[in-house]
């Protein structure tokens, strides 16, 4: 095969030797938590899987993503996910010997893994609208010895794979901004369904459970993915704003467009404000949950991305791509030394007439979220496909529309 002929290591005891330390990375991380998928793990050969020449140090990082496809501008259309995602997905599904299961979005290489957790009894099924993916999927799978032990299938995954009938188990490797029916309909009644859905432009790797009508979470991870494409491909807005000698600073809207974008023209030249909260964070300490508190509770919210050569670019590390549009002003998330230089205090800054407003708007978000959730238990996701009893949706939660239904995030409360 090309790929095991091209990486002049992918048969020395160094690719084992790493298989080996991923493991043990994974289950210290928390990520495997059962032997049957640390011993998929260990049996699947991931080099086999990656493009020619990829080093083996990057195929067995935890959290490295192999990109095997982009597009005519670069953008990456079809990856291998990072082992840790696709072990904690694993783990979140409850797969086990002798289910059926259904990968949307192929690669090859966690179908694999999928085949060695639900064993020679099981039944896995792995779908792509790209053939040139799922050719690809097909012939690594067949030359790694899979070939009889995963069905390959062509087809645009929002419209189901409706001749292979219901689903123990059905992982979703793209990133999902909606659950169409076709999914559902497909999940067998006591079934999970693992989706990193977009909400608000923040994902998660969401496990859901049939409660009655509606889905329920049982858990959720931080995690990225390729976005989908076909027909359930929902693109995000995305407004430039030019800044000096042609460069742009772009602000990428998943729901909840400004009205009037025209009047952020200009913004870029204005004097800048900061305004900051007061809460602080070690070094070293996750605060993605912060993100998340954004997109429910911060109305304006959006994404940020920076040209080179703008203000932004040049102060790389004092700032995270996180903001909030407030009419003609703009502000994002940004961070200063603190704790002795041990951590960092967040704050905002902002630009546009308005913009000490708009970042005073981010910071009572960050200081409510310290005071609420940041230590608290983690939120409750809830997927009502259309037609489902909408009065039991609970009072407070966060209520996101999609096309075919309604995604409810709930926040424990506090004492």
């Amino acid at each position: 095969m090309t790929t095991r002929q091209t990486n002049a290591d992918a048969d020395s005891p160094s690719a084992e030797l790493l298989r080996e330390a991923l493991i043990q990375q994974l289950r210290k991380r928390g990520f495997i938590h059962g032997d049957r998928v640390a011993d998929a793990f260990a049996v699947v050969e991931r080099h086999v899987f990656v493009p020619e020449g990829t080093p083996l140090e990057a195929t067995y990082n935890a959290d490295d993503s192999v990109a095997t496809k982009t597009d005519e501008h670069g953008m990456i259309i079809s990856s291998i996910s990072a082992p840790f995602i696709q072990a904690r997905m694993i783990e979140q599904s409850e797969l086990g010997p002798g289910m059926s299961v259904l990968e949307i979005g192929s690669g090859g290489c966690n179908a694999a893994l999928l085949a060695e957790v639900v064993g020679p009894e099981g039944r896995v099924v792995s779908v792509d609208i790209d053939p040139e993916v799922t050719d690809r999927a097909r012939a690594l799978l067949e030359a790694a010895g899979y070939g009889d032990r995963v069905t390959v299938v062509l087809a645009d995954a929002e419209h189901g794979v409706p001749a292979s009938g219901l689903f123990d188990r059905i992982i979703v490797t793209v990133g999902a901004w909606d659950l169409p029916p076709a999914w559902l309909g497909q999940l067998a009644k006591d079934g999970v369904i693992v989706v990193p859905l977009r909400m608000n432009g923040i994902t998660r790797s969401i496990a859901f459970r049939r409660v009655g009508d509606h889905l329920v979470s049982t858990s959720a991870e931080v995690c990225g993915f390729v976005a989908m494409q076909g027909d359930g491909e929902h693109s995000e807005r995305v407004f430039r704003l030019p800044g000096a000698q042609g460069c742009h600073v772009n602000l990428r809207f998943d729901t909840g467009v400004p009205e009037n974008p025209s009047l952020l023209d200009g913004v870029l030249a204005t004097e800048r404000a900061a305004v900051w909260s007061g809460v602080t964070i070690e070094h070293g300490v996750s605060f993605a949950d912060l993100h998340l508190w954004f997109a429910c509770f911060l109305p304006g919210f959006c994404k940020l991305a920076v040209d080179e050569g703008t203000e932004l670019a040049e102060e790389r590390g004092k700032w995270f791509p996180f903001g909030v549009v407030r009419g003609d002003s703009f502000a994002y998330l940004a961070i200063r030394p603190a704790l002795e230089s041990a951590g960092v205090e967040f704050g905002a800054r902002a630009y546009g007439a308005h913009g000490q407003e708009a970042a005073t708007a981010m910071v009572e978000r960050i200081q409510a979220w310290d005071r609420r959730a940041r230590s608290g238990p983690a939120p409750t996701f809830v997927f009502w496909p259309s037609g489902s009893d909408l009065t039991q949706v609970p009072e407070g939660a966060t209520v996101l529309d999609k096309t075919h239904g309604l995604v409810t995030i709930s926040w424990p409360a506090t004492s």
